[in-house]
């Protein structure tokens, strides 16, 4: 068990609150940074160690640093929300604190214990508090990342490693409403194989993604679907998100994620919407689930509604679907019913508006 301290070094020239509500107004995504940052490093000899609060800006590093060339690097994404009574919460970040290390496991680099992985979280947001926007449909977006940074071109596991921590304001995902998505049925690339590094958030694996998803959009579609590497006959993911079918409608729909099978990223969304479902009543399972599966599930009707999942969107509705052979329309092409209940009844958790009874909010900044 760690007993580090986080050694505040924060910005001595901050922006001013007329300058964050500037920023605030329209935050984007990825695109303003929250005024200081978190760094810890890790050596073979020392452990982690030297955790430190600093002013957020630019690193210096060798052109020989090992991540450059061999890519050991890991990241994570999480939110937090303000809730109504002014406090600061953050969703699940002990499920990503799990995820992170499940990665660094992955690709042979060092576990970051849980309380630093999370006291870092802590201690960017006390900080940076006034970046977490009093909007409920806005958030600030965390970056924890971990790559090596020893210096050598030898092939292996390298010997130093920096954690990090950034954060950015994130405004409404869909700031003009929630719009379906098309997709596009990928048969010439793949997003990963069973026994690769498909459950890990490594960079390689987004890097590996860029030409499929150029490709989605020659074909005239906002993202890629990925399927199996083996036969190309399962479905997988979209993009970076989780996907979920719906069969049927009402009170006896029932929920289907493609089930984890190796090449999936575990989604912590993903997992939440699987409570979520049963506590609104709804039958959910993972499954696998065949290109077929869904193309003639839609034909029929049986297939309802389709979404993909994940933290910066939370819920996105699928409304086209194209492949090389097929293109078909799911549902009537808007965002189904259940599907939006179920994006609601996430978001009421994760901004407070209802009750968290799964314990899955961490409260930071306590209520002013």
């Amino acid at each position: 068990m760690s007993t580090m301290t986080i050694e505040h070094m924060p910005n001595l020239n901050p922006r001013t609150p007329s300058q964050i509500a500037e920023v605030l107004e329209n935050p984007g995504f990825g695109r303003v940074f929250t005024d200081n940052m978190v760094t810890i490093e890790w050596t073979e000899e020392l452990g982690w160690h030297d955790a430190k609060l600093i002013p957020y800006g630019p690193i210096s590093m060798d052109p020989a640093t090992n991540f450059i060339h061999y890519g050991q690097s890991i990241f994570e994404g999480l939110k937090a929300y303000r809730q109504p009574d002014g406090s600061i919460a953050t969703f699940r970040s002990e499920q990503n604190s799990a995820r992170f290390n499940r990665s660094a496991a992955r690709l042979a680099m060092p576990p970051l214990p849980e309380e630093l992985f999370l006291g870092a979280i802590a201690a960017l947001i006390e900080t940076d508090q006034a970046y977490v926007p009093m909007d409920p449909s806005n958030s600030l977006y965390l970056r924890p990342f971990m790559f090596a940074t020893e210096v050598g071109l030898g092939v292996r596991p390298a010997n130093k490693y920096l954690f990090m921590l950034i954060a950015s304001p994130a405004g409404a995902y869909f700031p003009r409403g929630v719009r379906p998505v098309s997709v596009w049925l990928s048969n010439e690339f793949v997003r990963a194989a069973v026994g690769g590094t498909g459950e890990a958030k490594c960079a390689g694996n987004y890097a590996a993604s860029l030409l499929a998803q150029a490709s989605a959009a020659a074909h005239g579609c906002d993202q890629v679907v990925w399927l199996d590497a083996g036969r190309r006959h399962y479905v997988e993911e979209m993009g970076g998100m989780n996907l979920y079918f719906v069969y049927g409608s009402g009170d006896s729909a029932r929920l289907v994620t493609p089930e984890l099978t190796g090449s999936l990223l575990a989604g912590i969304t993903r997992d939440s919407l699987l409570t979520v479902s049963n506590d609104l009543g709804y039958a959910s399972s993972e499954e696998r689930i065949s290109r077929e599966d869904w193309r003639l599930g839609n034909e029929s009707g049986e297939i309802t509604e389709v979404f993909a999942c994940g933290t910066a969107a939370v819920i996105t509705p699928v409304g086209i679907v194209k492949s090389a052979h097929h293109s078909w329309t799911v549902g009537d092409g808007e965002p189904g019913p259940i599907t939006m209940r179920l994006r609601e009844a996430l978001l009421d958790i994760q901004t407070g508006r209802t009750a968290d009874t799964h314990g899955w909010l961490r409260t930071i900044v306590t209520a002013p």
